[in-house]
């Protein structure tokens, strides 16, 4: 994945019943998440540059735009590649922003940013993200409100990379309770209508070992609880410890991304990203979750993170 590397600007902590998190006004990312001083996300440290989108808010699309270019409403609008290499752009407006914080409590934080008209998105959105600490783990809620005077399209997405702290992924288990998978070609678009899982490389229902398997994947079709809630575990060999990524019903798709063709042996390769999404790749020309905001209507919707065994 491509994104600017700048520094991440000020950053905020919560605690929590032996639980720390840090947030950084850029991209109003979760940078860290420690239960007993041991850190879950794979991530950079802090006060470095990012180059990976971990941790961000993905506004106002998700995921890929095939060639910046889209109609919407009989107008063609046409954005800035950020991942020229692909031809695409990649993961919306407001990754490489400053929001402004606004802290209610040593658990409580609300971040804030204004999306202005701009080349290839001339609506206007009032955005927050909201992060709490609470006993189960991190609650996340994303905000928009339209505040322009025309419908705007609108996806959202958020970006957190998980670890159990292991060289690779290779041993870790993958619980992903999806039904359909979007097929990609070469430049990681939508191929075709989604496909059933069942049967495939990417059934990990129930959960399976994700060995060498690489993963850039959109899942669809999610199983959920009675409330709604669909969740999606990484858990060690043995399945003693968990982390979890859950979702509302506003997030009908999650990507999974395994970042095992990262060109860097540097790098930790013990990390998964899995995001909630509104909508499927390159909605804004295929429509697939797609939402529409009316002037003066808004989105809410609530993802979160927990541990077991920690």
């Amino acid at each position: 994945m491509s994104a600017v590397a700048e520094p991440p600007g000020t950053e905020l902590a919560l605690e929590h019943e032996r639980q720390r998190v840090a947030v950084t006004e850029l991209g109003a990312a979760l940078r860290s998440w420690t239960v007993r001083g041991r850190e879950l996300l794979d991530t950079n440290g802090a006060g470095e540059p990012d180059d990976a989108f971990r941790g961000k808010v993905l506004v106002p699309w998700p995921n890929r735009l095939r060639d910046g270019r889209y109609v919407f409403q009989g107008t063609e609008h046409r954005t800035a590649l950020t991942e020229p290499e692909r031809g695409n752009a990649l993961h919306g407006l407001a990754t490489g922003s400053r929001w402004r914080a606004i802290r209610s409590s040593t658990r409580h934080l609300t971040l804030a940013h204004e999306l202005p008209p701009q080349p290839g998105y001339p609506f206007s959105l009032r955005l927050s993200a909201d992060y709490e600490l609470t006993s189960g783990g991190v609650v996340a809620t994303l905000h928009a409100t339209n505040v322009g005077s025309t419908p705007a399209p609108f996806g959202a997405g958020l970006h957190p990379y998980l670890t159990h702290g292991t060289a690779t992924v290779d041993e870790l288990l993958l619980d992903v309770p999806a039904h359909t998978h979007v097929p990609l070609d070469e430049r990681r678009l939508p191929a075709g209508a989604a496909l059933p899982v069942e049967g495939t490389d990417f059934d990990f229902r129930g959960g399976r070992r994700i060995g060498a398997q690489h993963l850039d994947t959109c899942f669809g079709d999610l199983d959920r609880s009675p409330a709604g809630v669909a969740r999606v575990r990484l858990a060690t060999g043995g399945g003693e410890r968990q982390l979890t990524v859950w979702m509302d019903e506003s997030f009908r798709f999650v990507q999974v991304y395994t970042a095992d063709d990262v060109p860097d042996p540097g790098r930790r390769r013990g990390g998964v990203a899995i995001e909630p999404m509104t909508c499927a790749p390159d909605a804004f020309n295929s429509g697939d979750g797609l939402l529409v905001l009316e002037p003066g209507t808004s989105f809410t919707g609530r993802c979160g993170l927990t541990a077991a065994g920690f």
